[in-house]
């Protein structure tokens, strides 16, 4: 099969020579493009295994705004946990009040005093 005119591959070396100068002095996709002559969404694929998970454990690029993400998402998930018992608990409770038609936790059964039919005592 013939490939097309133009096409290059690179090597992994290639690759990651053009990702640390393109990271060194700052470049965008536009920019490598017009100094190396790749496309932007080729650099950008590129890229990305070097600012993914693997990234992160190594301390490459990037790894502050995961770790501030990190931590939003574990304040966000402890501040749930915090509020969500209450809030079913008051759900449960309206729920509870609709369908039995009484306010939530009064209990069911007489009022209290006297039994019906007998009279209070005189001293």
């Amino acid at each position: 099969m013939a490939r097309k005119a133009g096409r290059k591959r690179y090597t992994s070396a290639e690759k990651q020579n053009i990702l640390r100068t393109a990271a060194k002095e700052g470049l965008t996709g536009a920019q490598v493009q017009k100094r190396f002559g790749i496309a932007q969404l080729t650099f950008y694929r590129w890229r990305g295994p070097v600012r993914g998970p693997k990234a992160r454990l190594a301390g490459t690029s990037g790894g502050g705004a995961v770790a501030s993400a990190d931590s939003i998402r574990s304040e966000v998930r402890a501040g749930i946990q915090r509020v969500l018992p209450g809030v079913i608990r008051e759900e449960v409770a309206s729920y509870l009040a609709t369908i039995l038609g009484r306010a939530p936790g009064r209990r069911r059964g007489r009022k209290p005093g006297p039994k019906p039919g007998r009279r209070a005592k005189k001293k």
